[in-house]
């Protein structure tokens, strides 16, 4: 298909700056197969589910993995102390102290040099990539890391949400769901970012299952596609997980009748990369690449719950093979009309699985 195809123009007065407090009074729109759209809350979302309905959550936790330092150049006389500002964002994790980053200005860099983040912190170029790709190797590894990270990095938030250069305090805890345990991810799954306390307790009270897996989102889910064509395209990759026990939670429930919903593209991805042609999930670890556009048969996901996504995106183009991509741009529409906030501190969506999936132009 074409990229223009999954094109909107969207006002920069609806791109969220901020999450609502509380989280769960973010508005919800529901985009049922047969039915008008529904405008509700977050916490509408229990009654919108059924007894033995499974909702299945990413438990990924975002880094601050956005650093800033100096160049020093390596000649043969020696170190040279270039001096220039480097920034880099690390996006996806090759070894304990390896990470690919996207940096500012790679120009700058070349394979050896050294960025030096604080007296103790530093790493050297290893590659260079396209696109600003750089792959670094620190002089700290695995918790060491993440503690320097902690101590030297600020919350990888996506371009859209305008932050000083050194961050604000608050987005340390803002952009963090409430299942956020294991490390790794450099971008938040973030249509769990309106889930409270409460809004948990409800949803068990209604009789359904919460089950996590893992999907270290990685900052490729903001570049853009530079393609006309959605086949040419190349899809990043993200490490992920899936337990034999929620494996056998999610094969339980559908085989029990109730309804798999995915609270994010990112559970969505991971799930279908795990799920045979038969829709049997089975436990996973290790990479995925999957690319859902039109034409997708989905194998496991009844329900999606997922934030509105930016135009001629990758997850723009996953929700309208879910849900039909004429009712998907008119669902943005009626969303725009009514000023629902949009992208990742925003409004949620609720959108239920198309009950024929379009087919690919030809």
């Amino acid at each position: 298909m074409r990229v223009s195809d999954f094109d909107f123009e969207l006002l920069p007065k609806l791109i969220a700056q901020h999450p609502v407090e509380p989280r769960d009074t973010a508005r919800l729109l529901h985009v049922p197969v047969n039915a008008a759209f529904s405008d509700l809350s977050m916490r509408d979302l229990p009654s919108l589910l059924q007894p033995d309905d499974l909702i299945v959550t990413n438990d990924t936790r975002v880094i601050p993995a956005r650093l800033t330092g100096k160049k020093e150049s390596t000649t043969p006389t020696g170190p040279n102390q270039g001096g220039a500002k480097i920034e880099v964002t690390l996006h996806k994790s090759e070894g304990p102290n390896i990470w690919r980053t996207f940096a500012r200005p790679a120009k700058k860099l070349k394979p050896n040099d050294t960025i030096q983040f604080a007296s103790d912190f530093s790493a050297v170029v290893e590659k260079k990539g396209d696109a600003g790709e750089v792959t670094l190797r620190f002089n700290l590894s695995g918790i060491a890391l993440l503690d320097a990270l902690r101590t030297h990095g600020v919350m990888p938030l996506p371009h859209y949400i305008k932050r000083p250069r050194e961050g604000k305090q608050a987005d340390q805890t803002s952009y963090q769901t409430l299942f956020a345990e294991k490390d790794g991810a450099v971008a938040a799954p973030t249509a769990s970012l309106h889930y409270t306390p409460k809004l948990i307790q409800a949803i068990k009270e209604r009789g359904v299952q919460i089950v996590p897996l893992t999907l270290h989102v990685g900052a490729g889910t903001f570049l853009p596609i530079k393609v006309d064509d959605t086949q040419d395209h190349v899809m990043h990759s993200e490490w992920g997980e899936i337990s034999p026990d929620a494996a056998q939670q999610i094969n339980q429930t559908k085989q029990n009748g109730g309804r798999v919903i995915a609270s994010g593209t990112t559970s969505l991805r991971l799930l279908e990369s795990a799920t045979s042609e038969d829709g049997i999930v089975s436990a996973f670890q290790g990479e995925t690449d999957i690319f859902i556009t039109p034409g997708y048969k989905f194998r496991v996901v009844d329900l999606i719950l997922t934030n509105f996504h930016l135009p001629k995106s990758t997850l723009f183009m996953l929700v309208a093979a879910f849900a039909g991509l004429d009712k998907m741009k008119h669902a943005y529409q009626h969303a725009m009309d009514k000023n629902y906030r949009f992208y990742s501190y925003g409004d949620a969506s609720l959108l239920e699985l198309a009950e024929i999936s379009p087919k690919k132009s030809p």
